[in-house]
């Protein structure tokens, strides 16, 4: 399967939401997700092959009209770079690891930390882990 942004050798888009994520103690914030564009035959296995690592990203949180979630412009990520989405892909969106840096962002705690956009953590942890058969 293609990852468009891995092609490009860019970070991958993200996009903050519409939707607002429930609330945390005091932090607060919308839904951030991450886009990549699908061949439409292909969606299904993208849903799939990632819904059963749930304690990662998961499934997708949406697939198709970005509007729906309140993303007006695909070509204008508010992180990362955007991506092409061509002819017979469809646009599917995944929660994204920067909706907590978005949280903090919109909450203003007095201190936080958390990573880059596009920059995870990296630890031994084997997928086989986190895979739910």
């Amino acid at each position: 399967m293609p990852v468009r942004h891995i092609e490009a050798g860019s970070n991958v888009p993200m996009y903050r939401t519409s939707r607002d994520c429930r609330p945390a103690g005091a932090l607060s914030g919308p839904l951030v997700v991450s886009m990549r564009p699908v061949p439409a035959e292909q969606v299904a296995t993208a849903v799939r092959v990632t819904s059963r690592y749930p304690a990662v990203h998961g499934a997708p949180v949406h697939v198709g009209d970005p509007t729906e979630l309140g993303i007006e412009d695909l070509a204008a990520p508010d992180f990362g770079d955007p991506v092409t989405v061509r002819p017979g892909e469809v646009p599917v969106f995944w929660a994204c690891g920067v909706t907590p840096q978005a949280a903090v962002m919109a909450s203003r705690p007095p201190f936080a930390i958390g990573h880059a956009p596009g920059m995870m953590a990296v630890t031994d942890a084997r997928d086989s882990e986190y895979v739910v058969p």
